[in-house]
């Protein structure tokens, strides 16, 4: 499994733990999926697709700008954000489904 994989992975164990809701309490977990390296621009890193900046201040972050920087890394990372879908009303254990794809091919891992 590649990076991209790994992180696509994580986010929809996140989004299916209910911690991209807005609504949520709990603290938002870390993208970190422990592939810590610059990529060669040192725009990012190639693991968790976060920024310097973004990882400098992630211990700092709140749970809203938390999530933000989870919008923003999914984007770079050509992942899309999972989503649920409408629960039913009828049924107040139904977990809802999420839908998660690449939208760009993965970038092979050197």
């Amino acid at each position: 499994m590649n990076a991209t994989e790994l992180l696509a992975a994580r986010a929809l164990q996140m989004g299916a733990s209910g911690h991209f809701d807005a609504k949520n309490t709990e603290a938002v977990p870390s993208p970190c999926i422990s592939v810590c390296r610059m990529s060669s621009d040192r725009s990012h890193c190639e693991g968790c697709f976060r920024t310097l900046d973004e990882i400098r201040i992630w211990s700092r972050a709140d749970a809203h700008l938390r999530r933000g920087i989870w919008q923003q890394l999914l984007e770079r990372a050509g992942i899309a954000a999972p989503t649920p879908t409408p629960m039913q009303t009828d049924a107040p254990t139904h977990t809802p489904t999420l839908t998660l794809a690449l939208t760009q091919t993965a970038k092979a891992e050197p």
